[in-house]
């Protein structure tokens, strides 16, 4: 059965409500996740979201944005507070839920082009702080898994590392702090190695590697090991179609991002749209049944009636892509 979920940002700051949306919406038939709240400010961003989960490594913000600092401070407990807040609401929304449960944070190279040094310079830049983090963000998501778990127990985790920056890493499109030259592509074995560490985290429980770049690079994500890729669908072109028919084959699912965070589409272009392409590569219809529907990247652009609107045709194109998977 085709099954919906999101990709993580939602608009406005009661993530409880928010919560109750996504397990309205998608419990049962689909994988209910945590949103995440980046209105409420610093702390609740992706990235700072992200480093609260840091293991012995602590960041403060700064106007150049976030940086590794010796001893957390009012910008770290702002961000732990987020988390404390978010985990309480999360198990009293889902209080006695049985099911799946995703949960994102993002990944080690997008965490290390965005957050910058003592003196100034990404963690990108050095190898070894990069090691540090790596090591440091795989221990923290153990510890999460272990807490959501805890306090959810009729729960199956599912991971989500996002991983919006890795095209620049790979590329070697990040500026240096001077702005007057780039930091060196890192090597994709090396960019491989870090996300398998952080990937194995999550033990036994599933995992999804989420990037909406157009230049997501799916050999190097399919070799990591994952069990899903999250991707943009909204433009994909003949050839990307074909490369995700080669993951689709080699054992990988697809969470289709299939719907615009914009609000602009609809249930039956977007149902479309991946099922002919399914059909141009060759796919069996059948295969349908295993994909999971999501919006293009998070919604936090839109109103929470815009976003829940998204949501809901999420679940409806996974309905219909279902129907034709069965038929």
């Amino acid at each position: 059965m085709t099954r919906a979920t999101g990709i993580g940002s939602w608009p406005g700051t009661d993530l409880r409500e928010a919560l109750r949306v996504v397990r309205d919406l998608l419990a049962g038939e689909g994988i209910p996740y945590l949103p995440e709240a980046p209105a409420r400010g610093p702390g609740a961003d992706l990235i700072g979201r992200s480093a609260g989960l840091l293991v012995d490594l602590h960041v403060d913000l700064q106007p150049s944005g976030w940086r590794f600092v010796d001893r957390p401070g009012r910008d770290a407990e702002r961000a732990s507070s987020f988390w404390r807040q978010d985990l309480d609401d999360l198990a009293e929304v889902f209080d006695g839920y049985q099911g799946e449960l995703k949960l994102a944070v993002a990944g080690p190279w997008t965490l290390a082009s965005g957050i910058h040094l003592h003196r100034g310079e990404r963690v990108l830049a050095d190898e070894g702080a990069t090691r540090d983090l790596v090591e440091s963000l795989a221990e923290g998501i153990r510890r999460h898994l272990a807490d959501v778990q805890r306090l959810v127990p009729g729960a199956s985790l599912v991971l989500q590392v996002d991983e919006p920056s890795l095209p620049a890493v790979l590329a070697g499109r990040l500026p240096t702090s001077s702005g007057y030259g780039h930091l060196r592509p890192v090597d994709p074995q090396v960019a491989t190695t870090g996300l398998q560490q952080v990937l194995a985290a999550a033990g036994e429980s599933d995992t999804v590697v989420h990037c909406c770049d157009p230049a997501i690079p799916l050999p190097l994500l399919r070799a990591t090991g994952a069990g899903a890729i999250a991707l943009d669908t909204t433009d994909l072109g003949p050839a990307r179609w074909e490369s995700l028919a080669a993951t689709v084959e080699a054992g990988t699912n697809v969470y289709a991002g299939c719907l615009p965070t914009d609000g602009s589409g609809s249930t039956a272009s977007a149902w479309r749209q991946v099922a002919q392409a399914w059909q141009r590569t060759g796919l069996p219809l059948s295969g349908l049944g295993d994909i999971v529907v999501s919006p293009a990247c998070g919604l936090a652009g839109l109103t929470p009636s815009g976003a829940t609107s998204v949501q809901r045709m999420a679940v409806e194109v996974a309905k219909e892509l279902s129907e034709r998977a069965e038929s």
